[in-house]
């Protein structure tokens, strides 16, 4: 993984030099909280319902055990316990004091974290596949592309102040494991014919209130001008990208207004003059990067050979556990999704203990995945059984990955100032339902996701079902969407008529379920039945 340097290091420093003064300043009365909303916002601090939440980057996913503690011991120290693992693959406080946030800014610049760019009209932290570096079927690990391209962004001068905010997600796999056509940019590292690494650009895609895919704006860009081309397409964006009504501000307008084909020659137009200026960083500059991501000491005598004899985890393997590129190894994926639990949510000592874990058995490299789980990319399969264990007794083995009870939720209404209703409940009760009747298990692959509002941090609009909370009244109504999909088939779900209350939509989704149960033909997912039969049979069941 990435390690500062000593230019990091010393521009996280002054920026924690830099807050802690302007925090005196603000509880000192000498800014108002109206001077100093912009300042705490470039360091990841928001005020919600009840507190300041403080959002930590953590880039492409990959933490050490070290900085993972740390992130345990901060939620010990500065907030109740616990920590909420995000879809940006970051880590969110909810509890913060204000006067605690220097301190806690500074503790993460310690283990080389931060907090700048997890929120404003910027590009926020690069998001990346999560088992980069240990998936058989990558071009290339893409985490050094992801990297160069967080250096160029980080205090880019002509970036800071876009018209909103810009999330760019990098993969080098046919499978899409980032939901990456559904980001401002998604790249995907790519071979031409030639046999020449080079990247594809998807521009335009995201959810909120007008979900888009991104469409493909240019097959393949050779990766010494990937910075480049990058910053062609928020040039043109910067330029044209609307700052009237921050609800058509984003990217995905543009490109829809303008055309994908006219927002391409523009790009290609400043493309050009772009190359003619010489921006992109030295060549060296991106392969002292890759030396950071070089495949660990793999034992190379490895057995493949794994005992199932225990059926549980015999059960845990098959479902949270991922082929790796080298024999002998698996990725292990750590569900923070227990029955009724909080999703992405885990523990100062459950955070403690996958440090332990990671050093012990994943080479010292754990990442955050964009479903708010942790995967252990690099597990010896001789291991596994142990660290099953380990997990299984702290309530971090439920066998669940990608079935309906793998929920991804946003904290809703329960922490968030722009939530119109719960996610966290209704997660809970879904999760529950499901795990009583023991329909969780006959539904196979289903992926459900819920948001608490139209900014859609659940992802809802991507699900296979999809859930949205909405305010009708005054009173918190959920939609139900079928037919989602952020993969490599990604597409949009569709509301299916009149919303639920918070009891309704969990017997709402069962429902859903049932005439999937009913009408699969064999090896269909959810998402497959769906798209063959249509939305009518499930809005009969749902509304007669």
């Amino acid at each position: 993984m990435y390690r500062y340097d000593s230019y990091d290091q010393t521009m996280v420093d002054a920026r924690v030099a830099e807050f802690r003064d302007q925090t005196r300043r603000r509880i000192d009365g000498k800014l108002t909280e109206d001077q100093f909303k912009p300042l705490r916002l470039q360091n990841g601090l928001y005020l919600q319902l009840h507190a300041y939440m403080l959002r930590v980057a953590v880039p492409y996913g990959t933490l050490s055990s070290a900085q993972m503690h740390a992130l345990a011991d901060i939620a010990d120290k500065y907030d109740r316990g616990y920590g909420h693992f995000t879809t940006r693959q970051n880590i969110q406080y909810n509890w913060i004091k204000l006067e605690d946030a220097p301190d806690i800014l500074a503790d993460l610049a310690k283990v080389e974290m931060h907090a700048i760019q997890t929120s404003g009209n910027c590009i926020r932290n690069i998001s990346s596949d999560q088992f980069a570096g240990a998936a058989a079927d990558e071009v290339v690990d893409p985490r050094p592309y992801a990297e160069l391209l967080r250096q160029w962004s980080s205090f880019h001068p002509e970036f800071l102040a876009l018209p909103r905010k810009f999330k760019i997600a990098v993969i080098a796999s046919e499978t899409d494991r980032a939901a990456m056509r559904l980001h401002d940019i998604g790249v995907k590292i790519v071979r031409n014919a030639a046999g020449e690494l080079g990247a594809a650009f998807y521009v335009g895609g995201g959810m909120g209130r007008t979900p888009m895919i991104g469409p493909l704006i240019r097959e393949f860009v050779p990766l010494d001008q990937l910075i480049t081309y990058s910053e062609a397409c928020l040039r043109v964006y910067n330029r044209y990208g609307r700052r009237d009504n921050k609800y058509k501000a984003r990217i995905k307008i543009l490109v829809h207004e303008l055309g994908a084909d006219e927002y391409k020659r523009q790009v290609e137009e400043e493309f050009a003059h772009l190359l003619t200026l010489g921006i992109e960083p030295p060549l060296a500059e991106l392969e002292r990067i890759k030396t950071f991501f070089v495949d660990p000491p793999f034992e190379k005598s490895a057995s493949d050979d794994l005992d199932r004899s225990d059926p549980d985890f015999a059960l845990w393997v098959d479902r949270n556990c991922t082929p790796h590129k080298q024999p002998g190894y698996i990725a292990a994926t750590i569900s923070l999704k227990a029955v009724g639990g909080i999703p992405g949510d885990a523990s100062a000592a459950q955070m403690h203990l996958m440090a332990e874990l990671t050093e012990r058995y994943s080479f010292d490299e754990c990442r955050v995945t964009h479903a708010q789980n942790i995967v252990l990319p690099h597990v010896r399969k001789a291991d596994l059984y142990a660290l099953w264990q380990q997990l299984d007794e702290a309530g971090l083995a439920t066998p669940n990955l990608d079935l309906i009870g793998d929920i991804i939720a946003c904290p809703g209404l329960d922490y968030c100032s722009l939530a119109n209703a719960r996610s966290i409940p209704v997660a809970q009760k879904i999760s529950q339902r499901f795990a009583e009747t023991g329909k969780g298990d006959m539904l196979g692959e289903l992926k459900l996701k819920i948001s608490g509002c139209i900014n859609a941090c659940g992802h809802h609009h991507a699900g296979h079902i999809g859930i949205l909370g909405v305010d009708k009244k005054g009173t918190e109504n959920y939609q139900l969407l079928l037919g989602g999909s952020e993969g490599a088939d990604t597409s949009l779900g569709k509301i299916t008529g009149p919303g639920f209350d918070e009891d309704g939509i969990v017997a709402a989704v069962e429902t859903a379920a049932d005439v999937y149960l009913a009408q699969r033909q064999d090896g269909e997912r959810f998402l497959d039945t769906y798209r063959r039969i249509g939305m009518e049979p499930f809005k009969e069941a749902l509304y007669g």
